[in-house]
Formats: C-alpha cells, sequence, structure tokens
C-alpha cells in the first residue's frame, strides 16, 4: 500500500493507536506478530503515513483491548481520515480535542500567530490567563484550575531539544487591554519583554494608528512541520477549525507576510511595550525595579 501525506485526522487516529498500544502493554513488534503485519506497517500506521482499511483498525483495536466511546472515535476518524480540514466542536468543558492542537504545536518547527485582542497562549502569565477565564463567564469554578494548568503546560515548547521558531504578531489593542487590572497586566508586560529577548522568538507590534490591516479578520496560528504538511488553527469558544488545503495555508501565510510590512519592527515593539508598561501601569513599573 502506498504511503500517503498525513491529514490531521490520520494523525489523530495514528496517537489513538499508540495510546491504545500503551494502555494494552503492548509494543509495535507484539502487535505486527498478532496481526501478522510488518513492523513497518504498523509503524506507518501510527505516523498515519499508512491508513489500513476499517477492517485493519477493527482488529487493531480488538488486540488492544479498545470498546466503546474510543473504538467508535477512532473508527470515524479512520472513515474521515482523507478528509482535509477538521472542525472540533465542544462545549465549556476542557475540549479533548485541545491535545490534537497541542500534539501538533509541540511538532511544529515553524508558528507564525497573530492575536488581535489577548496575549498569545504561549506567552501568558499564569494570573493573566487565569483572568482571562474568569472574566467569561463560561467555565465552572472547579474547572478553571485546570484550564490554566493546560494554558501554562503548553510553554514547554520553549524547552524542549529542537527549538521552535515562534513568529508572533500582536495588536496594539491587546497591550493597552486591561485584563486583571494593574499588576497582572504590569506582570505580563515584562513577561513579554523577558520572552522577547530570546533568540527564537520574534515579537511584532501592530499600531493602531494604521487603522485597518491584514490580520482584520481575526486570530490564527500558521503551524510547519518536517514532515507533515502545514497547519491553520483557528480557535473559538465552543469550537476549533484545522485547515489543511494549500489554497488555505496559502491566504494565511500571505496574511503573515504583509502583516510584516506593516508592523513595528522587533526593537520598536519592545519599546512600545516598555512606555506602555510605564505610562499605564507606573506603581507595577516601581515595584518590578525595587524587587
Amino acid at each position: 500500500m502506498q504511503d500517503r501525506t498525513p491529514t490531521i485526522r490520520s494523525r489523530e487516529l495514528g496517537e489513538g493507536l499508540r495510546a491504545a498500544l500503551v494502555r494494552a502493554g503492548l509494543n509495535q513488534k507484539q502487535v505486527a506478530a498478532k496481526l501478522d503485519w510488518s513492523e513497518g506497517r504498523v509503524s506507518k500506521l501510527l505516523g498515519g503515513k499508512r491508513g489500513g482499511t476499517e477492517m485493519d483498525i477493527v482488529s487493531f483495536l480488538a488486540i488492544c483491548g479498545v470498546t466503546g466511546r474510543e473504538r467508535e472515535r477512532l473508527l470515524k476518524l479512520c472513515r474521515e481520515r482523507d478528509t482535509p480540514g477538521w472542525l472540533q466542536q465542544h462545549g465549556s468543558r476542557l475540549p479533548e480535542q485541545l491535545r490534537t492542537f497541542i500534539d501538533h504545536e509541540e511538532k511544529a518547527l515553524d508558528i507564525g500567530e497573530f492575536q488581535p485582542i489577548m496575549v498569545p497562549g504561549l506567552l501568558q502569565t499564569g494570573d493573566y490567563a487565569r483572568t482571562l477565564i474568569v472574566e467569561t463567564g463560561n467555565v465552572p469554578s472547579d474547572e478553571i484550575e485546570e484550564r490554566v494548568g493546560a494554558r501554562l503546560a503548553r510553554q514547554k515548547l520553549f524547552t524542549r531539544h529542537l527549538p521552535v521558531r515562534l513568529n508572533f504578531f500582536l495588536h496594539e489593542f491587546v497591550l493597552r487591554l486591561p485584563v486583571g487590572g494593574p499588576a497582572v497586566m504590569s506582570d505580563q508586560l515584562h513577561h513579554l519583554l523577558r520572552m522577547a529577548v530570546r533568540s527564537s522568538i520574534s515579537l511584532r507590534a501592530v499600531p493602531a494608528a494604521i487603522g485597518g490591516h491584514p490580520g482584520i479578520a481575526g486570530q490564527f496560528q500558521l503551524m510547519d512541520f518536517a514532515e507533515y504538511k502545514p497547519v491553520v488553527y483557528l480557535d473559538s469558544e465552543t469550537s476549533c477549525l484545522f485547515l489543511e488545503q494549500p489554497v488555505e495555508i496559502s491566504a494565511y501565510r500571505s496574511i503573515l507576510a504583509r502583516l510584516a510590512g506593516k508592523a513595528l519592527d522587533e526593537g520598536q515593539s519592545m519599546e512600545l511595550i516598555r512606555e506602555l508598561a510605564v505610562e499605564l501601569y507606573p506603581s507595577g513599573e516601581d515595584h518590578d525595579e525595587r524587587v
């Protein structure tokens, strides 16, 4: 069977099968022997590079003892694995689909992101993230810390062995929106300054004075990989959308390029953040200097 270019769904299927393998206490060699497959066939199935038939997935799941809702979820992924893009809808609880996004974020070599309203999750402080979640009013109190923890856990990306290149574009409104009051926002602005000096991070502000701009349609994240096709991720309160069609990727890559032509350079952006930290939160700035 010819290898295929992995899609979002085929990679999610592979990750689900890999997790089933671990839970069953089996390895690829053992499963290959039980199914009379080659180890390479199993490896490519787990990597999303070889689809297999629905009956192949049924057999794999039977050996691993997977039943119920997880079995149905993986079979549905198998049936839809060649469909590009993926709209995932979820309620107010921490979505299981978040692991799809995090898995791709962890594998990315280059990430470009535009945020018009809030600080990107990878750059948020704990207090800033907590305030955002609380002030939406849609999250039960007993789930708030779980949401904050999930968001902050993404930041382990900065310490992985193979560094990821991160290009952030933030509208000036992001820097001026007083999330959580002076202390929280002052700490967040100073955190941005600390993160921006890292060689793997480019942080650029889109000034409000330019008016309309290429990213005015809303936030997005474009991820590039070594082995997979690029993916664009769009997020909202109750759903998330993965895009992977070439025309879609090209459109968002063009937006990033045009934002680069409108945004302040890195030095000017850091100076703007410093000025706002002093102008808007002088008490926080004094406190930071005393510490």
